[in-house]
């Protein structure tokens, strides 16, 4: 009999799948096949009812280095998955805007990409989704926000900034996502230039106040406890508050931190790198905790994912007592 002690002991005890018959020692180990199983009819619901188009500013020399890790991650539950370049590239593939690379033409790509979308996807989705290749989406967290909202309704959400422009604007590098109605009239009545900027290297600001200029509004994103959803900044910026001394003045939901600040159904963060963003995909899709079950969920039924607020709980009581530099987010 092979002879097991402390936690492990307490463990397999209580575990079902642990077969301790003296003549299967060798193959003692826990079946993990069951924990991939959950029940994600809602999710899969939602994804039908809420179509999401979501197109990701890129340039040819991120393709392989940051766009390929969107593909892999979170792009893959859009309901449609467009990237965005200054080129054609028709092995990834990329959508060629005929735009030249570099910050001053970011108003332009984003005009011209936005445009794109209306002409050739307006019909096969209802809200259309702007990130960068460093923005991470939890696609299921976007539809259950959206589902109360109407895409008729000229209206974009994301995280909002409070400067510029008088209902202010939304933060590029945060995601932000247009109705169809929005995208409608952006793509009807924003190509004359003194109503929308047609160039320019403020992409979100001249967005703000181009989206003001045609009467879409800027949605309220903040969830029931005043918890933010969409962020421009990494966790760990959140989490400690950590910003940039403008933020303080942009950002209008008072500049929170911790983690009674972050809504358990996050939407998006920023400046994620290609590692952080498979690390994030695995707290969230893969890692919960043994035992515990979502309310509503029967005894019987699979081992609930571990929650959002569970993941952003530890990551900050791991920050604590690491240094910053060795920090998986950083």
């Amino acid at each position: 009999m092979v002879k097991t002690s402390g936690r492990l002991s307490d463990f397999l005890k209580y575990d079902n799948t642990h077969n301790t018959s003296s003549q299967t020692t060798t193959k003692n180990h826990i079946d993990d096949r069951r924990m991939h199983h959950d029940n994600d009819a809602t999710a899969k619901d939602l994804e039908k009812r809420i179509r999401v188009l979501c197109w990701v500013m890129t340039s040819p020399k991120n393709l392989e280095k940051k766009a390929i890790h969107v593909k892999k991650t979170w792009g893959k539950r859009c309901n449609i998955l467009l990237f965005m370049s200054s080129v054609s590239n028709l092995t990834f593939p990329t959508i060629g805007l005929n735009v030249s690379e570099g910050r001053e033409h970011l108003t332009a790509k984003t005009v011209r990409a936005f445009k794109y979308v209306y002409e050739q996807y307006r019909d096969k989705a209802d809200w259309f989704m702007k990130a960068d290749d460093d923005t991470y989406v939890i696609l299921e967290n976007l539809r259950y926000f959206l589902k109360d909202y109407n895409t008729s309704d000229p209206v974009y959400f994301g995280q909002h900034f409070k400067p510029f422009i008088t209902q202010g604007y939304l933060s590029g590098g945060a995601g932000y996502v247009l109705s169809k109605e929005a995208l409608t009239r952006f793509a009807t009545k924003g190509n004359d230039s003194t109503v929308c900027r047609q160039h320019g290297s403020n992409e979100d600001v001249d967005m703000g106040e181009c989206m003001e200029n045609i009467g879409v509004k800027v949605g309220s994103s903040i969830d029931a406890l005043g918890r933010s959803r969409f962020h421009c900044f990494v966790l760990e910026h959140h989490l400690r508050g950590n910003y940039p001394k403008w933020y303080y003045s942009f950002d209008a939901n008072g500049s929170q931190k911790g983690t009674d600040s972050i809504s358990d159904y996050a939407i998006s963060f920023h400046y994620i790198s290609p590692e952080q963003m498979h690390v994030l995909d695995f707290f969230i899709y893969h890692l919960r905790p043994y035992g515990k079950s979502l309310l509503g969920r029967s005894s019987g039924s699979a081992v609930a994912r571990t929650s959002y607020s569970q993941f952003v709980r530890r990551r900050h009581a791991i920050s604590e007592i690491r240094k910053p530099e060795m920090l998986l987010f950083n």
